[in-house]
């Protein structure tokens, strides 16, 4: 039986994975992708155009959408959509970047600097300290890697609950998803060790793995930002360094 779970969720990808872990009602202006749906019938079902949705959601491929991704559905600027940034407290309009960081050291544990601007009700700080050696694109790259040697503490960004831990998603190695509040969780992958398990609480700061190359070819800590299930930038939400 544990064998053929561990081989289904070798089959699910990331997004999946983490959209089944919130699935909270969406601000207005918003809509949740739900199984069956595609963009020409989210477009349709809101009375707007396709090529608009595919615009405001910088959608690269409109028939690679997940379920449980939330798209922006309403233009950006309405009252509906204002409402909607309001409602989440974050802005994710392409073109809108606070606190990016540029390749280079990331501080070390010990020293992080001051927590970013709250977004929705959580503040992050750097998971990790090491080198930026690979920013979100959200294509390719669904995070950021930051590189260190093997043991490298690696930190909760936000406090939360464990709700995934262990190898079961491919490309992703030893993996730890910490769940936030309703709308947004973290991920990390790659680790030597996790030194949690799922369903424990866990402090911003806490130590909750060491760094490796598990389902990689170098040491480093591959670090997501999901809200609603979409991946976005986290280094909109990370403190300046």
């Amino acid at each position: 039986m544990l064998r053929k779970t561990m081989m289904r969720l070798a089959c699910v990808p990331l997004a999946a994975a983490l959209a089944a872990c919130g699935s909270a009602p969406v601000a207005p202006g918003y809509y949740r992708v739900e199984r069956g749906d595609t963009v020409s019938r989210i477009a349709r079902s809101h009375r707007q155009s396709l090529q608009s949705i595919v615009r405001w959601n910088n959608l690269t491929n409109p028939d690679a959408i997940d379920v449980g991704q939330v798209l922006r559905v309403a233009p950006p600027g309405t009252a509906r959509a204002a409402g909607a940034n309001a409602a989440t407290g974050t802005t994710l309009r392409s073109g809108t970047a606070s606190n990016t960081p540029s390749a280079g050291d990331v501080p070390a544990a010990r020293a992080l600097p001051d927590t970013a601007v709250p977004a929705n009700g959580i503040s992050l700080i750097w998971p990790t300290s090491g080198k930026l050696v690979r920013g979100f694109d959200g294509v390719n790259s669904k995070g950021i890697d930051i590189a260190n040697v093997a043991g490298t503490p690696v930190l909760a960004a936000a406090p939360g609950t464990v709700v995934y831990a262990g190898n079961g998603l491919r490309g992703y190695g030893n993996l730890l998803i910490i769940k936030h509040n309703a709308d947004f969780l973290t991920a990390y992958a790659h680790n030597r060790k996790l030194l949690v398990k799922e369903g424990e609480r866990v402090a911003q700061g806490e130590t909750i793995a060491e760094m490796g190359d598990t389902d990689y070819d170098r040491v480093v800590l591959h670090f997501e930002l999901r809200y609603g299930g979409r991946s976005i930038d986290p280094s909109r939400y990370l403190p300046a360094r």
